[in-house]
């Protein structure tokens, strides 16, 4: 593993117990089981599934994209762009009412095609700033008030990773980074270098902390207890933390922070993450590999009981 970034030392950890609260037990969740999604014809990325922004588009159809070349940029922020999960042709520009830009189809090509790009040198902050701009990664941090993409111009009094969920049916994100570790390692470093403050990791005090989450070095460990919404990270970050008028704090999740840390040692963009298929009318309940933009119907397609509509 490579030395990026220098090492930050905090407190080891915290304990913390949410004593308000429920937890809504549904039956219907995915058997630990991990399994590549399926190829679809078709991929289709839509801004509207990025709260906040206004999107500018810059491609065309019939244009051949890379994986990790941009296809669109935020109106208020000329920086902040959004990527192709993969290489292909655009098969359509979807737009609704007024012309809103609802959705970019994409043919994957056979063989995917990765955009290049480089790693900066030592810590130097800004230049890893423009290499998440630049690949489409920097969606993925996002701030709090607001719950919004963060804005890569301020400086963020922390930054937060919420590594449980205890919304019902939630995927098991101790078996969702599973053999991950170099690349949650490298970039938990990339989190350190975006903060001067203290970078947190908030685990599940219920249960034995994966081995991933606790041998961390160089972040603030803390354990919560207690019903949902335990595992919701506005929730975390009120009770270690709370914001105070002017301030920002910046939160990411640890398949954000492997796909980062992926960017930073192979130099590509690849958005893959795992994604749990769940519910009680589904005969097949597991966990999947997958891309952004993968319908979901190639996931149920023939599986579901009749009457159940979609």
């Amino acid at each position: 593993m490579s030395n990026f970034g220098a090492e930050k030392k905090y407190p080891m950890s915290k304990d913390i117990r949410i004593k308000r609260g429920l937890d809504i037990r549904l039956k219907g969740s995915a058997e630990k089981v991990l399994s590549q999604a399926p190829v679809p014809g078709v991929y289709a990325v839509q801004p509207t599934d990025f709260t906040g922004i206004t999107p500018k588009l810059l491609v065309k159809e019939g244009e051949h994209v890379l994986a990790g070349a941009p296809l669109f940029y935020s109106k208020d922020d000329e920086r902040v762009r959004f990527s192709s999960p993969v290489s292909g042709e655009i098969a359509a520009i979807v737009r609704g009412a007024k012309r809103k830009l609802l959705a970019i189809h994409i043919l994957p090509d056979k063989e995917q095609k990765f955009a290049e790009f480089k790693r900066p040198d030592g810590s130097d902050r800004e230049a890893l700033i423009a290499l998440l701009l630049e690949s489409g990664m920097w969606p993925f941090i996002r701030q709090r008030p607001y719950a919004v993409i963060a804005n890569p111009s301020d400086a963020p009094k922390s930054i937060h990773i919420s590594c449980f969920n205890t919304e019902p049916l939630a995927a098991d994100v101790d078996f969702v980074v599973s053999g991950s570790e170099e690349d949650f390692q490298e970039g938990l470093k990339a989190m350190k270098m975006l903060t001067s403050g203290k970078v947190h990791l908030n685990v599940d005090g219920s249960v034995p902390v994966n081995s991933l989450f606790e041998k961390a070095e160089g972040v603030q460990l803390n354990r919560f207890k207690g019903p949902h919404p335990a595992g919701n990270v506005g929730v975390q970050i009120h009770h270690v933390e709370p914001i105070n008028k002017g301030e920002v704090v910046w939160y990411a999740y640890p398949q954000d922070v492997i796909a980062i840390g992926r960017l930073l040692r192979t130099g590509k963009a690849d958005f893959s993450k795992v994604v749990a298929l769940a519910g009680h009318s589904l005969q097949q309940r597991k966990y999947f590999k997958a891309l952004p933009g993968t319908p979901v119907r190639s996931f149920i397609d023939g599986q579901e009981p009749s009457g159940v509509h979609r």
